[in-house]
C-alpha cells in the first residue's frame, strides 16, 4: 500500500493541543485546512522539541537571509480555541523534518508515522513511494511563531516541576529521587 502525504499549503490552523488531566495527558498536533482536519499523536517531548527547534530555525532564517520572522509572537496570532472535535488520530508520530522552503518563504515540518523499521531518513520531506504515511505543513514565519508559543503553553500548563529534581509533582505527593531516602533530624541533647 503506498504511503499517504497529507500536504497543507496555506494551514487555517496548525496547533499543539491535550486531552485528558494534567500527569495524565494525551499530546496531538492538529492541521486544518478548509474542511479538512488531520490529527496526530505525539509524546510530550516531541512537542517540546519542534517548538524548540521551529524558534531556532526561526532565528537562523532571520540571521541567514535577513527574512523578517517576528521576534515574538503577535498575541493575536496565536490561536487559543481548543482543538477540533471530532478527534481522530491520524497517526502516532515517529520521525519529525523541519526546513525551510525559500520559494515560498515557508517553514515546513513533516511529521512521519511510528513505524517498527529504521526509516530512511531521504523519505523525509520527499514524495518517494515508500515509507511511513506523513503530515507536512508549511507555514509562514508569523504561523511558526505562534504554533511555538501556543506549543510552549499548552507543555508548562501541565504540573508543576519539583524544585529538587525537575520532575512533575503529582497533587498526591511526590519521590525526589534528589532526596534519596535522606531525612535530616534535629539532634537534641547534650552540647
Amino acid at each position: 500500500m503506498p504511503r499517504v502525504i497529507h500536504v497543507f499549503r496555506q494551514p487555517d490552523r496548525f496547533i499543539a493541543g491535550t486531552v485528558g488531566e494534567p500527569g495524565d495527558r494525551a499530546f496531538y498536533l492538529q492541521a486544518v485546512e478548509d474542511a479538512r482536519t488531520v490529527s496526530v499523536l505525539l509524546e510530550k517531548q516531541q512537542v517540546t522539541v519542534l517548538a524548540e527547534r521551529i524558534s531556532a530555525l526561526l532565528a537562523e532564517i532571520s540571521r541567514r537571509f535577513g527574512a523578517e520572522v517576528g521576534e515574538d509572537a503577535v498575541e493575536d496570532a496565536v490561536d487559543t480555541d481548543p482543538l477540533a472535535v471530532p478527534l481522530e488520530e491520524e497517526f502516532r508520530v515517529g520521525t519529525m523534518g523541519l526546513g525551510w522552503d525559500a520559494d515560498s518563504r515557508s517553514i515546513v515540518v513533516e511529521l512521519l508515522a511510528f513505524t517498527e523499521e529504521e526509516v530512511d531518513e531521504s523519505v523525509v520531506l520527499d514524495d518517494t513511494e515508500e515509507g511511513p504515511d506523513a503530515l507536512r505543513v508549511f507555514l509562514s514565519p508569523v504561523q511558526a511563531r505562534a504554533f511555538a508559543t501556543r506549543a510552549e503553553r499548552v507543555i508548562s500548563a501541565g504540573r508543576p516541576p519539583c524544585p529538587l529534581c525537575a520532575e512533575p509533582l503529582d497533587p498526591q505527593g511526590h519521590i525526589c529521587p534528589r532526596q534519596n531516602g535522606y531525612h535530616r533530624r534535629a539532634v537534641v541533647g547534650d552540647s
